[in-house]
């Protein structure tokens, strides 16, 4: 058996780093970060020209075809370059309307999704707590959708916005520039400036339901779970590496402060910590492409897991750039506010531990 990555795989990621290296490097992401914008339309363009907008949708209907684990493998490179584009929730938009909805809706919408001409989003959330489908109270009655929702990414640039509803079902909510009747939404707080997030209020907006299964919209979710792990992953990645090219640049005594064995070990544990949870992510993705039983735990366990080691790998790399690691200067805290997203967004490791427990019979 070969527990390893595909040479498409190993090129995908290497075209896709290669890409954030010469159009997002530290200071041009900088500048996004310092002007607050969460976006970058260049970056956007050239991600849809290379066709990872539509990654997951059917190559019929313009898309690349391709599975959870590769948009997994791209995520991880967008973690790791703190890319300021929708990806992930564009994403998740494709793969429910790919997975709930009917044929007519599938060739309405994702032609337009996966071409990036129209971005979409997710409204999930109607609390910090609330990302479950169980949980769900905004209401579909009648074709208008009624209720409110939370933390809703880059929805001031969505053209299309999954909606969760009442029942754990999924509704589609088209947006237009110029306003749409029935929605008003609102920037809300958040703590990473590469991924704006909105309040949604929603008083009688038209919209169209998906009609899939539970089960379905569970997968979706499961997705965006392994996805939000390895962005996890591929920021904890470039922490670890902004962290050791720091320690050979500071000096201290006379000597780099890598040649301190303090300073090694804790590089090293850093390392040795994050490396093997990549092997979480690509087995949770392979599980859902699979379809296999323990998709949903694992999907819970690598979300939990990674995304709170990467929060500890983001504090061990402030401490190794002393005191220079708390101001806003340093580069550390434009993926230590990236990590610290992924934790929140869909759910806490605290929800996500309750859920393996349960899905094990514990």
């Amino acid at each position: 058996m070969h527990f390893g990555l595909s040479e498409e795989q190993e090129l995908l990621q290497e075209t896709l780093r290669g890409f954030a290296e010469s159009e997002c490097p530290p200071q041009r992401l900088r500048e996004i970060f310092d002007a607050g914008s969460g976006h970058d339309d260049a970056l956007w363009r050239g991600l849809a020209e290379m066709g990872l907008t539509g990654l997951t949708v059917p190559d019929s209907l313009g898309g690349a075809g391709l599975e959870v684990l590769e948009l997994a493998l791209a995520c991880e490179i967008a973690g790791a370059a703190a890319l300021p584009v929708p990806l992930l929730e564009h994403a998740l938009a494709c793969l429910a309307i790919d997975r709930c909805g009917d044929d007519a809706q599938r060739k309405r919408w994702l032609p337009d999704l996966a071409s990036g001409v129209r971005i979409g989003t997710v409204a999930i959330a109607e609390s910090a707590d609330d990302w479950q489908p169980e949980s769900w109270a905004t209401r579909l009655e009648a074709g208008r959708l009624r209720g409110a929702k939370r933390y809703v990414p880059h929805l001031e640039r969505a053209g299309l916005a999954v909606v969760g509803v009442t029942g754990g079902g999924l509704a589609v909510l088209e947006l237009d520039a110029a306003g749409t009747p029935g929605v008003r939404f609102e920037p809300a707080e958040g703590i990473d400036r590469t991924r704006n997030l909105w309040q949604l209020e929603l008083d009688g907006a038209e919209a169209a339901p998906l009609a899939g299964e539970p089960t379905a919209v569970q997968r979706v979710l499961d997705a965006g779970l392994v996805c939000l792990a390895a962005d996890a992953f591929g920021a904890a990645t470039r922490l670890i590496q902004l962290s050791v090219d720091y320690a050979k640049d500071r000096r201290q005594f006379g000597l780099p402060i890598a040649q301190f064995q303090a300073v090694k070990h804790q590089l090293a544990r850093m390392g040795t910590e994050v490396e093997p949870t990549r092997a979480l992510y690509w087995y949770a993705a392979h599980a859902l492409d699979r379809g296999q039983d323990d998709a949903r735990r694992h999907a819970a366990m690598c979300k939990a897991h990674l995304t709170e080691k990467a929060v500890e790998t983001a504090r061990s790399a402030v401490e190794l750039h002393g005191g220079l690691g708390f101001t806003w200067e340093c580069d550390v805290q434009m993926w230590f506010k990236r990590a610290m997203f992924d934790r929140a967004f869909l759910g806490t490791p605290e929800l996500h531990r309750e859920r393996m427990a349960e899905l094990a019979g514990w």
